[in-house]
């Protein structure tokens, strides 16, 4: 039958033997479809080509645009197809770039094929459309690419991290800061590990006061605070009534703006009212916004935006007038959809720079004051103003005054924001407030960040950036020292006579192994806890100082590592083992793949720690970023000998001595005879010298070391 069937799809949600990154592994069987490669189906490479013309972009295996489509015309199996079309699904529903890897399994047929997982959901809905559409080109089927984009795209929207988010996590990278998304459709990100995290939500951190939020959001309390503070704010009064509103418009002095209390995003704003009709109308809108409303003066100027992070101006933009001109056939509303929100830089998402323009009462009222409504006809060429202060387009940071940046900071200190939004309204930004009349109208707690990444006019600034330089200091990474111990057995032993030395020294360990889940002393879970989730939980705990995680093959292969990089990466040794089966491991070699996955995550300034008795581990020391550590029961093995004379350190017995080695340097540590187990076999000799050497990497002392493994019970 020629179909193609996924066997098993398991996401592997960190490093593995593929890449770095998250991505989904699908087990894939295309039965009779191995004997038609995309050669031998007349008129299949025409068809996906004319579905999915941008895979023209894919270079595979010859490194040049279109090399993919070379392979699909001289002929490549589905599996391969599929990986690349997935890829191509997501990359046109805004996530660009994804790792993609297909392999043959041991089994005739069946394939593994591999794609980047941004998002669990939204890539294995692409590898489900990918295979309907591989199949509908093989038929010469009709496939509806657009829907299936379309369908894409909402999950990205509703899934996947916002730009703002993306914006923080990509700076945060880039200074080497690991991070962990704490909710599966939310914002909340956690950045380091351990004793060393921070968290935020968007533009707010762990550093943003509940205090200053309520503030924030009561604006004629922030109002008054900042006044006072010598901060320029518009005169205003608190209102209860239409009447009364209509009273304080008159002592304040047309014009007037009129807004709710505790309103958000704009809602119930209504600005530059002039008649008394407007302002009673805008009352009875503004009112349903929030739990009050406020009558203020109007301020002449242009709204905008200035972004302060810990005291300092980052970025600033521009709103500026909507309008639309008429041509004499088409309503104000239909102007509104085809010349505003037509632009594709409009949308609801996060993803959109620029929000969609609806009618709301303030529109109405905007356009009521020009003798329209929204089903008018206006004349050919009559440009008819619809917002006064609408998005935020025009990045003008370097325009702006330094007493202006000075008042904008101060302003975020009044309330008490490490990073405000503040909303300012002037006519030239370039020139004092004060001069002008200006004013700051709001303080804002958690403030969009698109307008600034993503300006219309002007440089895009670099505010995740800047919010990641206010979390961490220079040189800091969130990083607490991880270690990470795989290889076929004494994987257990080890960490958890680490753990013994390292709680010695006053740490407070997180340990995630065989025997349980331990945070310091406390066993949390009884269960074997070698696997993924609990070791996320170590990396998740704030009282965490070092986390100690065992990594068996199967944790690997099925679920990849928890963490990112490590400060210490321990393989004990490589034995055969018959039960991985279900990965399609069935030798040495490719065990040697898996447990390289361990050391090609260790830090250029961290450790891998290997078992030098074994040839393999010896060759996987060329892969390791940081300095290699050996260890082995015979002091005599050749590895040692080339490595102490490159200068390299070791942990070897000699003598039934446990002995430390730097270059042709050595010193004992402690007799065999003084541990717990002086009649130990060569394989427990060893998983005591694996825990000694990572000790030793951690930098604990030989005393502190000879005091723990004469005290452990391991």
């Amino acid at each position: 039958m020629k179909d193609i069937q996924f066997l098993e799809v398991r996401l592997l949600r960190g490093p593995s033997i593929w890449t770095y990154p998250p991505v989904l592994e699908a087990r894939v069987d295309i039965d009779e479809l191995e004997d038609f490669p995309s050669d031998k189906i007349p008129g299949y490479p025409e068809r996906l080509e004319k579905m999915l013309p941008t895979l023209i972009e894919h270079r595979c295996s010859y490194g040049e645009r279109g090399g993919f489509l070379r392979r699909l015309d001289e002929g490549t199996w589905p599996c391969h197809v599929l990986e690349h079309v997935a890829l191509e699904l997501m990359s046109l529903a805004g996530l660009p770039g994804g790792f993609g890897k297909t392999r043959e399994t041991s089994k005739r047929g069946v394939y593994k094929v591999v794609i980047s997982a941004w998002q669990e959901d939204v890539a294995r809905t692409a590898l489900e459309e990918a295979r309907e559409l591989v199949l509908a080109a093989m038929e010469g089927r009709a496939f509806d690419v657009d829907a299936t984009v379309e369908k894409l795209v909402d999950l990205v929207d509703s899934l996947c991290l916002g730009p703002s988010t993306s914006s923080i996590i990509d700076a945060a990278n880039d200074r080497g800061i690991p991070h962990i998304r704490l909710l599966e459709t939310g914002n909340l990100v956690q950045l380091g590990y351990g004793a060393k995290m921070r968290r935020i939500w968007t533009a707010e951190t762990d550093a943003t006061s509940a205090i200053a939020e309520g503030i924030s959001r009561d604006k004629d309390l922030a109002k008054t605070l900042l006044s006072a503070c010598g901060v320029p704010v518009p005169e205003g009064s608190l209102v209860s009534s239409a009447e009364e509103a209509w009273k304080a418009a008159q002592d304040i002095g047309l014009p007037v703006c009129v807004k709710p209390i505790d309103g958000n995003h704009g809602r119930g704003v209504f600005i530059d009212l002039h008649a008394r009709e407007e302002v009673e109308k805008a009352y009875s809108i503004a009112v349903k916004e929030g739990s009050g409303v406020l009558v203020e003066r109007s301020i002449p100027g242009t709204e905008h935006r200035l972004l302060v992070i810990d005291g300092k101006l980052v970025a600033a933009s521009r709103g500026d007038m909507v309008s639309v001109t008429g041509d004499g056939e088409r309503t104000i509303d239909e102007l509104i959809e085809t010349q505003i929100n037509s632009d594709p830089r409009r949308g609801t998402t996060e993803k959109h720079p620029l929000n969609r323009l609806r009618l709301d009462s303030a529109t109405r009222i905007e356009l009521s004051r020009q003798g329209l409504a929204p089903d008018s006809i206006p004349e050919t060429g009559r440009k008819v103003l619809i917002q006064r202060n609408a998005n935020h387009e025009f990045d003008v940071t370097d325009e702006v005054d330094p007493e202006n940046a000075a008042i904008a900071s101060l302003a975020a200190r009044v309330v008490g924001l490490d990073i405000a939004g503040i909303d300012v309204v002037v006519e030239d930004i370039s020139k004092p407030l004060v001069a002008q009349r200006g004013a700051i109208v709001e303080v804002n707690a958690g403030p969009g960040l698109l307008m600034h990444l993503k300006p219309r006019v002007g440089k895009p600034r670099p505010v995740g950036r800047a919010i990641v330089d206010h979390l961490f200091h220079a040189g800091e990474k969130g990083r607490i020292p991880v270690v990470g111990v795989s290889g076929s057995s004494g994987k257990t032993r080890v960490v958890r006579l680490l753990a013994h030395l390292l709680r010695l020294s006053g740490k407070h360990v997180g340990l995630a192994c065989s025997d349980g889940l331990f945070l310091g002393e406390r066993r949390v879970e009884a269960s074997d806890s070698a696997h993924w989730a609990s070791a996320r939980r170590i990396l998740m705990a704030p009282s965490v100082e070092v986390a100690l995680i065992e990594n068996g093959a199967a944790a690997i292969l099925g679920e990849g590592l928890a963490y990112d990089r490590c400060q210490v990466g321990i393989v004990t040794n490589i034995l055969p083992d018959d039960s991985l089966g279900a990965f399609d491991v069935h030798d040495l070699d490719q065990l040697y793949t898996t447990f390289r996955t361990q050391v090609d995550v260790v830090l250029a300034e961290g450790v891998s720690v290997l078992n030098a008795a074994d040839p393999r581990l010896v060759e996987m020391s060329a892969l390791s970023d940081g300095e290699v550590l050996y260890f082995c029961a015979d002091a005599d093995v050749p590895a040692l000998g080339a490595h102490r004379e490159k200068g390299g350190r070791c942990v070897f017995l000699r003598d039934g001595a446990i002995t430390l080695a730097e270059g042709l340097d050595e010193r004992e540590l402690a007799p065999l005879a003084e541990t717990p187990t002086p009649e130990a076999s060569e394989n427990d000799a060893e998983t005591l010298l694996a825990a000694v050497a990572a000790a030793w990497a951690l930098g604990l002392d030989d005393d502190l070391i000879r005091a723990g493994i004469a005290t452990s019970e391991d």
